[in-house]
């Protein structure tokens, strides 16, 4: 997927600009700190050059001692006050990089966390969490390191560039010219093969997150692993991965071997010249002892900084390749979009139509014309063998896909005219499967409506009657849960799911297979609570146990995207219909 692949260098760095811009101060405080403190490294050089060509004059009798030590001391009066300055200027350089870093930092996160929390219900049914958290991971630490390779490699080489070589130049050309291309030689080198290296980071990047994506995949789905004693298969499956993630970074890590070599085979060519050009000149008679000490001692402040130079390239490319994967979601538009200016829906009597719905998922039609009325307060329950369209119905209700043709009201209000996040909100849900964060039971249930009071809470727990149940629990209801509340029950999670329900307060309210999963008894216990949660609300309940909505005001039959039959439990069983026969074929178990 990634052979060839190229780093998209400006969209990237233009993203990591848009994420500096809100901190312009700071940077600009931070470049002027970096200026001075990177400048004043050339001034001990020139104080040396000083006391060796002083030094001189005064070992052949030109220079009297008194004149000497006034010199000294001034020099190292300088020499004190300039090393104070670069401390402070050091210190400055940090503190202002580490505000910056965690400002930038936390933009990061909040920017791409927020839009992929807001991406479609198709994107996040695509996309492994693990990767998703990788990228933001690296996208996070590639803020840090780029900062951080700016202001402490490529500031410097570029300063230091640029004071050595016209220092140079005013004391001797000639070694100002062989330093300039010893340093383009060097880095243009680095360069070359940083973008051979390109592709190949790239793709150690995707075997990391495919690798990374599995072991969140397994443990986040490790009872099944468990019960089906398939730890062998899994370690295997793993072992696959990470060997690919082996072999890429590998590869990867291969081209350095190159980078190195080069590098020393320009340096030690560059040295040489640069040793013999100035001691050639010196011997003549041309150049002083203390000038050519200042090329010798002076040439160290580019060395170091080139090797940083080419190292903050490597770190460079490094963290341009992890933007590039987290940057690729910002490119990504929601599937679905809200109109501009559009407002928040609140349901007051709660009617639901769809009216002459056409709904297609990629290229499979499930939807042609299709229309359902709900009256206020009415219960209609949904049923149909599996691939019907009872699931989709309600994730088009709820705006986690948008229709191709037709429209879905809500007290006659076409829900595509308001924000899709409160037509969410305004319509409550017990899912077949309660999928709780790893939280308290208290905090579980008040994500439903976190402007609850306590009081409002421990109402909603004993509804559900799950305060019989927490009087066991260790903490009441300050129990931890486990991720996806894998330490309670499944009857549990039930009453937890219906206590939410009940915080929420909804007008309309769906039931999407919410016992099916349970047993008899518990199933008998919860179908009490739920008749007494839909006093007052407009209910749509999907079943497979047909035995749990033969109260309902209607049956809605469906097969392959229409509606077949429709009427009461008693009505239908009179027909010799779909519905008798499903009943039939159940006979108070499961539709198989």
């Amino acid at each position: 997927m990634y052979k060839g692949k190229k780093i998209d260098f400006k969209y990237n760095f233009g993203q990591y600009l848009e994420l500096i811009k809100k901190n312009r101060l700071i940077v600009v405080w931070l470049i002027i700190a970096t200026i001075i403190t990177e400048s004043l490294s050339i001034v001990d050089k020139f104080l040396f050059k000083r006391i060796v060509d002083d030094g001189t004059l005064f070992s052949n009798g030109e220079l009297d001692s008194i004149s000497f030590i006034n010199i000294l001391l001034v020099i190292a009066t300088i020499y004190a006050i300039v090393t104070l300055f670069k401390t402070v200027g050091k210190w400055i350089v940090v503190y202002l990089l580490s505000d910056l870093d965690a400002n930038v930092i936390i933009n990061l996160k909040k920017k791409y966390f927020n839009h992929i929390v807001k991406l479609s219900h198709g994107f996040h049914t695509t996309h492994k969490s693990g990767s998703l958290i990788s990228r933001m991971t690296r996208g996070a630490g590639a803020v840090e390191n780029m900062s951080d390779i700016l202001t402490f490699q490529f500031a410097p080489m570029m300063i230091e560039l640029l004071i050595v070589g016209v220092s140079l130049a005013y004391f001797n050309l000639t070694s100002a010219i062989t330093i300039l291309f010893i340093a383009l030689s060097f880095v243009l080198y680095s360069f070359y093969i940083q973008k051979k290296q390109e592709s190949s980071k790239l793709e150690f990047n995707q075997a990391e997150d495919i690798e990374k994506g599995m072991i969140s995949d397994v443990f986040t789905n490790i009872d099944s692993v468990k019960y089906f004693g398939k730890e062998r298969m899994i370690q295997s499956k793993y072992a696959q991965l990470a060997e690919k993630t082996k072999t890429s970074s590998l590869k990867n890590w291969w081209y350095y071997r190159w980078w190195d070599s080069g590098q020393i085979l320009i340096l030690a060519i560059g040295t040489f010249f640069l040793i013999y050009f100035p001691l050639k000149e010196f011997l003549a008679g041309t150049l002083s002892l203390g000038t050519l000490v200042f090329i010798y001692t002076i040439y160290g402040n580019v060395v170091g900084p080139m090797f940083g130079f080419v190292w903050g390239m490597r770190g460079f490319y490094r963290s341009m390749a992890d933007f590039q994967d987290l940057f690729e979601y910002g490119k990504i538009e929601n599937d679905i979009e809200d109109k501009e200016n559009a407002k928040d829906l609140k349901v007051r009597e709660g009617t639901i139509e769809f009216k002459n719905v056409t709904f297609n998922y990629g290229k499979r039609k499930l939807f042609e014309n299709f229309n359902l009325k709900i009256k206020k307060n009415e219960k209609v329950a949904l049923v149909g063998q599996s691939g019907c369209g009872k699931t989709t119905l309600i994730k088009l209700l709820k705006r986690l896909y948008d229709i191709q043709k037709g429209e879905i009201l809500i007290d006659d209000k076409d829900i595509r005219r308001y924000k899709q996040e409160s037509v969410r909100s305004e319509t409550g849900i017990v899912p077949q499967e309660a999928i709780l964060f790893d939280d308290s039971v208290y905090h579980n249930i008040k994500f439903a409506n976190p402007k609850a009071s306590r009081n409002d809470v421990l109402r909603a727990i004993k509804f559900a009657q799950l305060d019989r149940i927490i009087e066991k629990f260790p903490k009441k209801e300050n129990t931890i849960v486990g991720e996806r509340g894998v330490k309670l029950s499944g009857g549990e999670k039930q009453r937890v799911s219906i206590a939410r329900a009940i915080l929420a307060n909804k007008r309309i309210l769906v039931l999407d297979e919410a016992t099916s999963a349970l047993d008899s008894e518990t199933e008998h216990e919860i179908q009490k609570d739920l008749q007494k949660l839909l006093e007052g609300r407009t209910a749509i309940m999907i079943a497979h146990r047909l035995s749990t909505i033969m109260n309902a005001d209607r049956i809605v039959v469906m097969k392959n995207g229409k509606i077949v039959e429709q009427g009461n439990h008693k009505e239908l069983i009179a027909r010799n219909g779909e519905y008798k026969k499903l009943w039939n074929l159940q006979k108070g178990g499961y539709i198989r």
